[in-house]
C-alpha cells in the first residue's frame, strides 16, 4: 500500500509564518525558509504553504519566497493562496512549487479546478476545503470561504459532500479537509466530517486542523479516513518531532516514509 504522508503545514502573512487558533488570534512562529528547511531535514513527506490573506485580500501569493524555498528543498511542496488563473498559477510552479492550492477561487469560479487540471494535470491541482462544523449532523456543516481573515469570512453556501464530489468531476487530484473547530486545539482531527468525505471520493485526502499528540496521527490513519496528516503548531513548537512521529506510526503497524 501507499506510504501514508506527514506533511507540516506553514501559514504565511505578511512574509513570516504564523499561526492561531481556529485562523484567529496569529502570532508569529518563524522564517519561511528557516521551518522549510528544518522539516525537510526533520523527514517531512512533503510541505504545504498557505499565504492566508491573499484571497481575502484580493492578491495573489508572493513568488519571492517561493523561490528561496525551491532553492532549498529536496521534497515537494504546495503554495496556496490568491491563485484565480492559469497564469497565476503558472507564476507559482514556475517560482518552484510542485502543487497549487485552491479554495475560496474554486468555490467562486468552480471552472477553475477544470482548467488548472487541463493545463498542468490533475497531480498538480490541490483543493482546499474550510468546514465549520459545529455538530455531527451533516446539515449543521458549513463550506467557509475567505477563511483566512474572520473579518471576512462567509458561509459559501455549498453542501460540503456535494462541493466533494463537484472537486473529483472536475478533475482535481487531492483534497485538503481543514476544520476550521479543531484547528489549533489539539484535541484530535475532525472524525466524523473526514469519514463522511472518505466515504464520498475516491481522491487522496489531507486531514487537517486538530492534531496534538501523535495518537491522533495513528487514529486518523487506523480509522482509515486519510491519506495524509497535515499539522502546525505541534511541529511548529517541537513537541513532536517528525523523526520521533515517522517511528512511532511505524511502530503501530503504519506504512510510513524513513
Amino acid at each position: 500500500m501507499l506510504a501514508y504522508r506527514l506533511i507540516p503545514c506553514l501559514d504565511v502573512a505578511d512574509g513570516v509564518v504564523v499561526k492561531g487558533v481556529r485562523f484567529r488570534d496569529h502570532r508569529v512562529v518563524g522564517d519561511i525558509v528557516a521551518l522549510a528547511r528544518r522539516y525537510a531535514a526533520e523527514g517531512a513527506d512533503e510541505l504545504v504553504f498557505y499565504d492566508i490573506t491573499a484571497s481575502p485580500e484580493g492578491r495573489r501569493v508572493d513568488t519571492a519566497w517561493i523561490e528561496r524555498v525551491a532553492a532549498e528543498l529536496d521534497i515537494p511542496f504546495c503554495v496556496a493562496g490568491g491563485i484565480r488563473s492559469i497564469a497565476d498559477a503558472e507564476q507559482v510552479l514556475a517560482a518552484g512549487a510542485d502543487k497549487v492550492s485552491v479554495n475560496s477561487p474554486a468555490l467562486a469560479q468552480p471552472a477553475l479546478i477544470d482548467a488548472l487540471a487541463g493545463r498542468f494535470g490533475s497531480q498538480c491541482v490541490v483543493v482546499g476545503i474550510d468546514l465549520d462544523a459545529p455538530g455531527e449532523a451533516p446539515a449543521s456543516w458549513r463550506v467557509v470561504a475567505n477563511s483566512g481573515r474572520p473579518d471576512r469570512a462567509a458561509d459559501s453556501g455549498r453542501d460540503l459532500l456535494g462541493w466533494v464530489r463537484e472537486i473529483g468531476e472536475r478533475g482535481a487530484g487531492e483534497i485538503v479537509l481543514n476544520a476550521i473547530r479543531a484547528d489549533g486545539v489539539r484535541a484530535g482531527y475532525a472524525h466524523g466530517p473526514l469519514a463522511a468525505v472518505r466515504a464520498a471520493t475516491r481522491l487522496p485526502l489531507v486531514a487537517s486542523g486538530g492534531a496534538g499528540t501523535p495518537a491522533h496521527f495513528a487514529d486518523v490513519f487506523e480509522r482509515g479516513e486519510a491519506d495524509a496528516a497535515l499539522a502546525a503548531s505541534v511541529f511548529h513548537s517541537g513537541e513532536i518531532h517528525l523523526g520521533d512521529l515517522k517511528h512511532y506510526l511505524a511502530a503501530r503497524g503504519l506504512t510510513v516514509r524513513t
